[in-house]
């Protein structure tokens, strides 16, 4: 058999791995399109001409939808290769570039080729159990932060209902876009949705936060060219994650609290003076157990540093980390001493 044979025999083969794409994509709209024909006929023959009307335009209302389709089949393609495992998707993503560059015989022939030679390896992935090779640039996970350090995470928005806003490293080093992904998700935008509803009905400043205990498995993606670092929270153990609110300034000089030695929580009695200061201990001191009365979690903490400095706090009922002795302080704060 000639080469000529051989390519053009793939190039047929190619053609129909394709077509068989294009069914794929085309088939909904096109099932729709039969329908709306038989209602089309149906209401035609009835003497209610509206109904013929409003068939016409529901008809051509599918018919845009699948001039869209057709439109965008380029981006749904990329879609459905984008979560392939690395080494099938570079194949088939090479194959397609080959194609619709090189529209030769022979170009078209190995462009074929590639794509058919991926959707093979995608199959050998998936029978053998294997989800896919890391990809050399940006896909796979970083542990980031000291194993013996705090971390923390600072919630600003929400992406694909994932949490995303700022992580704060146990040397200062802040890392942004970073999205909490996984275990506790719900619980931290229900959190923080709260605390954001009474910062707009009590006129405060606060902020919730996330400490994590230990080093943060981080995933670096890229999306649409903007870089995100996803946090892989199955990976974290609950015990080892935590959550507080307090002034939003002071979520970066926390998380250095309580990665200083000699570093403690303490309670603030009922009474405590701490309430009556006029400065801004006093204030966001007082601030937190308002919120604690309206359902943002207990407050009236304080974190207590080896120069006496104090940082009031509040915790949210949950996650509580068993781990993190700052969330359940025993000892009562004494200002005098």
């Amino acid at each position: 058999m000639d080469l000529d044979t051989i390519l053009r025999r793939l190039y047929k083969v190619g053609d129909n791995v394709l077509e068989k794409i294009k069914e794929i994509v085309e088939k909904p709209s096109k099932y729709l399109k039969d329908k709306v024909k038989k209602y089309e006929e149906l209401t035609r023959s009835t003497p209610f001409g509206s109904l013929y009307e409003v068939g016409y335009k529901i008809k051509r209302g599918f018919e845009k939808v699948k001039d869209t389709i057709s439109e965008y089949k380029r981006i749904i393609i990329d879609s459905a290769i984008a979560p392939l495992p690395y080494t099938p998707k570079v194949l088939i993503s090479t194959g397609l570039f080959v194609k619709n560059t090189y529209r030769g015989l022979g170009g078209r022939a190995v462009g074929y080729l590639l794509i058919i030679t991926g959707v093979a390896a995608l199959g050998w992935f998936v029978l053998s159990g294997i989800h896919g090779l890391p990809s050399p640039n940006n896909e796979h996970v970083h542990y980031v932060g000291s194993p013996d350090g705090y971390q923390g995470f600072v919630p600003k928005s929400i992406i694909n209902k994932d949490p995303m806003g700022d992580l704060i490293l146990d040397n200062g080093t802040v890392i942004h876009n970073a999205m909490w992904h996984g275990k506790y998700s719900d619980t931290i935008i229900q959190n923080h949705d709260q605390i954001v509803k009474l910062n707009n009905q009590l006129k405060g400043e606060m902020q919730d936060f996330y400490v994590i205990k230990g080093q943060v498995p981080v995933e670096q993606v890229t999306i649409n060219g903007q870089t995100y670092y996803v946090i892989d929270a199955d990976k974290i153990n609950p015990a080892n994650i935590a959550g507080f609110y307090t002034y939003d300034k002071w979520v970066p000089n926390f998380v250095a609290a309580i990665n200083t030695p000699g570093t403690y929580a303490a309670v603030l009695p009922g009474d405590s003076p701490v309430y009556k200061w006029t400065n801004t201990i006093g204030t966001v001191a007082y601030q937190t157990n308002v919120y604690g009365g309206y359902g943002a979690g207990p407050g009236g903490y304080v974190l207590v540093l080896p120069n006496k400095t104090i940082i009031p706090y509040g915790i949210p009922f949950s996650p509580a980390g068993s781990s993190i002795t700052f969330n359940s302080p025993s000892q009562v704060y004494n200002p005098s001493s």
